[in-house]
């Protein structure tokens, strides 16, 4: 398999979104674990902008990766070792010693928890039970890692009893052509205007039922599509499509969430089609997407390497630096741009000192999810 760089760039791009995302979490009226004060019902709409693809691109693009470190691993049990150390490394370190300070600092601007942080991390956080309603060890943001892990366990499962090969020329024949966008926007409507309208994640494995019909299905395209030229062929014939259905979903997405804010209840009737807007902006924009790297972005360039490899430090950080940065702001009485600005430069500064300065102590590289030297 030749790398396809396009690709690589919207992995980059993905989880540069998704840091920005969980940035504007702060100001928008949804559950977080710190809010600001400058917290505005208009702050939905930009946000919906990425909120219905997002994660399922993530999962896409972790698919298509997957094929090629099968590609280059000895064997299925090799990949799947290999996969295993490079992910649950980093989600044990993580639940162990990056989220912790979030599950602070939700406690202590949520419900008055009065012990400082050494305290509460040598003390509650390791209960395994509940305090003030929050779970504890808890993985917070991780949990992309988890499913992540445990998904390529069903995968390398399915490669090891299935005969791949005949499956991926089932899937280049389904999938070329005008199927790479009816197939998959069909599959989204069932689950979000069908089966489960306008249901909401838990991210907590065992009760996501929705995330799974959704991810799981993801993943698996990332993987066959890595092998398969027709679908990418369909998917930089027809983004221009895929571009104009995904603006579409999203107009209907904004014009229900302006009508019915946060703030007022929205009735029931609005949930299907709100469901099937929310379906056809998904599948719409990644397919889009996929076709835009695919077309435009397949070429290297000197930087492509080290935000690649930047990318899950970046991630396994990025939300504990936003938690406590926002935490210290709170009394300083900021206007919203002001505390908007300031978490975005210490985001993206955090970031980057923790990626460099972990990269340069090799028994830190396997703890921030980068290869051994």
């Amino acid at each position: 398999m030749a790398r396809h760089y396009g690709m690589d760039w919207l992995r980059v791009g993905a989880f540069g979104l998704l840091i920005l995302y969980h940035i504007g979490m702060v100001f928008v009226p949804w559950n977080f674990h710190v809010k600001s004060s400058h917290v505005e019902d208009w702050t939905t709409l930009p946000m919906m902008a990425t909120n219905a693809w997002r994660l399922p691109l993530l999962f896409v693009v972790s698919g298509y990766a997957s094929r090629a470190l099968l590609r280059r691993s000895v064997g299925v049990g090799g990949f799947l070792a290999n996969r295993s150390w490079r992910l649950l490394v980093p989600l044990v370190f993580g639940i162990a010693v990056i989220v912790p300070p979030q599950s602070w600092v939700e406690l202590v601007t949520k419900y008055h928890y009065a012990t400082g942080f050494p305290y509460f991390w040598l003390h509650d956080y390791f209960r395994f039970g509940m305090l003030d309603g929050i779970v504890l060890p808890t993985w917070n943001h991780l949990w992309f890692v988890g499913y992540l892990w445990v998904y390529t366990v069903v995968l390398a499962g399915l490669v090891a009893l299935v005969r791949t090969e005949v499956l991926q020329r089932l899937f280049d024949r389904a999938f070329a052509g005008w199927g790479v966008l009816v197939i998959p926007m069909l599959w989204a409507l069932a689950v979000h205007a069908w089966w489960f309208p306008m249901a909401g994640e838990t991210h907590a494995l065992v009760d996501d039922t929705m995330a799974h019909f959704m991810y799981v299905p993801d993943f698996l395209f990332g993987f066959a599509l890595a092998r398969s030229e027709p679908a990418l062929a369909a998917l930089r014939r027809y983004w221009p499509v895929a571009a104009v259905l995904g603006l579409a979903g999203f107009a209907c997405v904004v014009t229900i969430e302006y009508r019915w804010p946060p703030s007022v209840p929205t009735p029931r009737w609005v949930y299907r089609p709100y469901g099937a807007a929310h379906a056809v902006q998904q599948w719409g924009t990644i397919a889009a997407l996929i076709g835009l790297a695919d077309r435009w972005l397949n070429r290297d360039a000197p930087w492509r390497a080290m935000l690649t490899e930047a990318v899950f430090p970046f991630y396994i950080i990025h939300q504990t630096i936003i938690v406590v940065v926002m935490f210290w702001l709170l009394p300083l009485g900021l206007s919203g741009n002001a505390e908007f600005s300031i978490l975005v430069a210490a985001t993206v500064a955090g970031c980057w000192a923790f990626y460099l300065g972990g990269r340069a102590v090799p028994l830190l590289r396997p703890l921030i999810g980068l290869r051994a030297r």
